[in-house]
């Protein structure tokens, strides 16, 4: 089972539930960071980084001497990571999505596989918990090829293994929050019932329902702002699976780096009907 927990913005309480679902969730289980730019579930879950690899993606190189200038490699490339300009051919390596394309459309070999690094790959553990996370390179703009790799050597660990997966996605509804959604069995969706949170979580909700996957939702810092959030999902039927409350304790345990479960233990029932909704939601 993948469980992805995503929001409609940042600072909503996402990580908060996923550290807590992880610390609750019955072994084995394997918390993947998939907010690659910011990356702070290991923050809350304090894992043993076992070990690190570099994250690479393929880029064309250019051999002038072999260049025509047919211009196919440029007029194919959607990102203008290639370039033509009179029978110079440039290549903008940070633009290349790494699809390859232009290198299977030059007629003359001009073009060949090189690569530039993304981030870095880290995985260790927490306790029973298997942990893993992306960490983008320093100006390195694009997120979902480095998110891409992080999940496909998840994926291709566990393929075999029961454990399940419950993935931090990077917040908002643009192309890293899809990409990390798009493979999960199930989505929790973390709002808070501001006009703010309103506004962002009914964006996230349209770009995500269109997977037709099992969608519900936590209301953290329940007790303030309105009520747009808790109407919304009643005329959507959009299960509301918990809720936690506006409280000082759960922002001290925030602050520190703590499990909020482990901190306030009254939180606890919370999250086992939580992941009891998540399973029976996907086993339905």
């Amino acid at each position: 089972m993948i469980i992805a927990v995503a929001s409609g913005k940042g600072g909503t309480g996402k990580t908060t539930v996923t550290a807590a679902l992880a610390a609750n969730w019955s072994p084995p289980v394997a918390a993947v960071d998939l907010d690659v730019e910011e990356p702070n579930l290991h923050l809350f879950l304090h894992p043993e980084i076992t070990g690190t690899e570099k994250g690479y993606i393929e880029v064309p190189q250019a051999d002038e001497g072999m260049c025509t200038s047919c211009g196919a490699c440029a007029e194919l490339c959607q990102f203008k990571a290639i370039a033509l300009i009179g029978d110079t051919l440039l290549t903008f390596p940070d633009m290349c999505h790494g699809c390859g394309g232009c290198i299977a459309v030059c007629p003359t070999g001009a073009l060949t596989e090189s690569s530039r690094e993304l981030g870095e790959l880290c995985y260790g553990t927490s306790g029973d918990i298997a942990f893993h996370m992306g960490r983008l390179r320093i100006g390195e703009a694009m997120c979902p090829p480095l998110m891409k790799l992080v999940k496909r050597k998840v994926f291709s660990m566990y393929e075999n293994d029961s454990r399940d997966i419950i993935i931090d996605s990077p917040p908002g509804a643009s192309c890293p929050a899809v990409c990390a959604v798009a493979d999960a069995d199930c989505v929790v969706l973390v709002t808070e019932p501001t006009p703010f949170g309103f506004y962002d979580f009914k964006i996230a909700y349209d770009a995500f329902a269109v997977f037709n996957k099992p969608m519900g939702v936590v209301v953290n810092k329940a007790g303030i702002g309105d009520n747009q959030v808790y109407t919304f999902c009643k005329e959507n039927n959009i299960p509301i699976w918990a809720e936690i409350p506006f409280d000082r304790g759960i922002a001290e345990a925030y602050s520190v780096g703590a499990v909020i479960t482990d901190a306030v233990p009254g939180l606890k029932p919370v999250f086992e009907e939580l992941i009891c909704s998540i399973q029976e939601s996907v086993h339905a």
